[in-house]
């Protein structure tokens, strides 16, 4: 035969002026099985006090309260609990009490309301009260555990995109300086060899050799362009344009490029997120999008730069958006995070559009008007003209 359950230990502050009424309340909670704590205060004061020190220290778990008090009521008792930001139930238990008072007493955070001379719902109404506000603090407990942990999660991954931007700009300049370097110095070597032998045979596989070794540094300046844009030390807008005109060139897909500024003032860091965003979107367009025409445009008004990348495509699908291991835009997000930034994405049958939006604090705008940014004259390869001469 099981054990009979422990009663229920509450710890209840009613405000009541009426001892009697108190005393009437007490009973019927004990009737019903209940063990009580129970304080009774009658004033602002003793009811501030009460919320302030508990019972010995312990929150309370109900609050009962008439409705009119000498001097207080319910609805501010009501109020200065709101004020404090306890929750804790909040039960009106009243001699009379209008519907239209009742009413906005449960707007205002009531948890219920009663009447004295109907008592039988008092221990159901406190219990289911006491119920629902545990389960409102456990959610709030947990969401605030959910908000922790995503704050976190954000945290790590902005220092995983600082680390790896980090990273490759290491490995950008090894290349250059170690694989370039050694890569440039071997073509030269070719070249003497072919410059002074005599013999066809050697002459023609140091050409070869030329091709291959310039072939390698072609890679070496494509790949140290894919870790690091040194372009962007020339300015994003100059960066910009040369990407809109270089992937016009390799594509083949028209590609306008408009800014509404020539040299805009920057936060440090804003230019890099700005110009991968602008990069991973255009590299979707070109595998994924069946686009003949790219708009890029860059502007700055009200202290926020936008780049908007939009695209006349098929457009993206609900499958292509929810793609479990799609982290493309995922990672554009995480990186905006990274200057305080946000990236929106629209798609439909005409095509799809990808705005990054940055703050700027309090960067200087220039004029709001977007006009088409000169185009380079010349665009020889895909790789960026800020790392190598000519050899």
């Amino acid at each position: 035969m099981p054990a009979p359950e422990a009663p229920r230990h509450l710890r209840v502050l009613h405000v009541e002026d009426s001892d009697l009424d108190h005393q009437l309340m007490l009973t019927q909670m004990r009737r019903a099985g209940l063990e009580i704590e129970a304080q009774r205060v009658e004033s602002a004061a003793g009811f501030e006090a009460a919320l302030a020190q508990g019972l010995r220290g312990a929150p309370w778990d109900v609050i009962l309260s008439d409705y009119n008090l000498p001097g207080f009521s319910g609805l501010v008792a009501l109020e200065m609990l709101k004020a404090r930001g306890l929750l804790i139930p909040f039960i009106i238990v009243s001699g009379e009490i209008g519907e239209d008072t009742a009413v906005a007493a449960m707007r205002n955070g009531a948890a219920d309301y009663l009447l004295k001379n109907n008592l039988a719902r008092l221990v159901p109404a406190m219990l289911h009260a006491i119920d629902a506000h545990q389960a409102l603090r456990d959610k709030q407990l947990a969401d605030a555990a959910l908000a922790q942990s995503q704050e976190r999660l954000r945290e790590l991954a902005q220092h995983l995109q600082t680390s790896v931007e980090l990273e490759r700009a290491a490995i950008a300049r090894e290349i250059h300086d170690d694989v370039g370097g050694s890569l440039t110095a071997l073509k030269f070597d070719l070249a003497w060899i072919a410059r002074h032998t005599q013999d066809p045979a050697v002459q023609q596989r140091a050409q070869s050799a030329l091709d291959t070794v310039s072939q390698a540094l072609e890679a070496s300046k494509r790949i140290m362009h894919n870790l690091r844009p040194a372009i962007l030390e020339q300015g994003l807008v100059a960066a910009l344009q040369w990407m809109a005109a270089t992937f016009e060139k390799r594509t083949g897909i028209e590609t306008r490029f408009r800014s509404s500024q020539e040299q805009p003032r920057l936060p440090a860091g804003v230019p890099l997120v700005a110009y991968r965003t602008a990069q991973e979107a255009l590299t979707n367009v070109s595998k994924h999008a069946h686009a003949t025409r790219v708009n890029v445009d860059l502007t700055i008004a009200a202290g926020v730069l936008s780049l908007e990348v939009s695209d006349n495509g098929r457009g993206l699908t609900r499958t292509d958006l929810a793609k479990t291991r799609s982290f493309g835009i995922r990672g554009l997000q995480e990186r905006a995070g990274t200057v305080g930034g946000w990236v929106d994405l629209s798609s439909g049958p005409s095509g799809t559009t990808l705005i990054l939006s940055v703050p700027l604090g309090d960067v200087v705008n220039g004029e709001n008007g977007l006009h088409d940014a000169p185009r380079l004259h010349e665009v020889r390869s895909d790789d960026d003209p800020t790392f190598w001469g000519e050899l």
